[in-house]
């Protein structure tokens, strides 16, 4: 997909956003009828938090997403995809600062000279393992950002075309046990990574939005 043509159908964003593919949603194996908790309670909403949803031109003019994987280190995350993002700080002035002050800290992105525009919010979700409750900001860069990973927290930067996610998109069924819930789960393989939960439903939502 260019990018241009990505512009211009994020010029508007839809009310209500479309769903992510319900696949990649995780539902728990072993003939049980059950599902990971999906909302938190009432008397507790979440940590807040914000994710930076990217997109830039490359050179070829299509368009790209800034995605990281994480170090591999202790902590529910370690060796997972995800956007630049993390918890809302006393500092920040709203969730769109939070996502721009983690995305200058972990990929190293100067917002002025990529010449970044916010577009809007994508739908907000929340991590029960770290209860997070998460916003995504969904921004565009002028032209490619220079990156640089903070090697504490991310291993590498990886930059896929957003057409990777529209929903015509492969994806691959994946069964494994996390802590005490056996999943199956639909998840995107992106340069040899497994692409999946919280930031493979943004990643379709993106490409929803983006579909014609």
């Amino acid at each position: 997909m260019r990018f241009d043509h990505a512009v211009r159908r994020l010029a508007a964003l839809p009310e209500p956003l479309p769903e992510p593919a319900a696949i990649l949603m995780p539902t728990i194996v072993g003939g049980l009828e059950r599902r990971p908790p999906r909302t938190p309670a009432a008397d507790r909403p979440g940590r807040p938090a914000a994710v930076l949803v990217l997109l830039y031109p490359d050179a070829d003019g299509m368009a790209r997403v800034v995605l990281t994987e994480r170090s591999s280190r202790d902590g529910h995350h370690s060796g997972e995809v995800s956007f630049p993002g993390g918890k809302s700080e006393p500092d920040d002035a709203d969730l769109v600062a939070t996502a721009l002050r983690e995305a200058a800290e972990e990929v190293a992105l100067d917002a002025d000279a990529a010449g970044l525009r916010v577009i809007g919010l994508l739908d907000p979700f929340w991590i029960p393992v770290s209860d997070y409750a998460v916003t995504p900001v969904l921004a565009v860069a002028a032209r490619r950002p220079e990156l640089a990973p903070a090697l504490a927290e991310v291993a590498r930067i990886v930059e896929p075309p957003v057409a990777r996610f529209l929903p015509d998109a492969p994806i691959e069924i994946v069964e494994r046990t996390i802590g005490r819930w056996p999943l199956r789960y639909g998840a995107y393989d992106v340069d040899g990574l497994s692409v999946w939960g919280a930031t493979a439903r943004i990643l379709s939502q993106l490409g929803a939005v983006l579909a014609d």
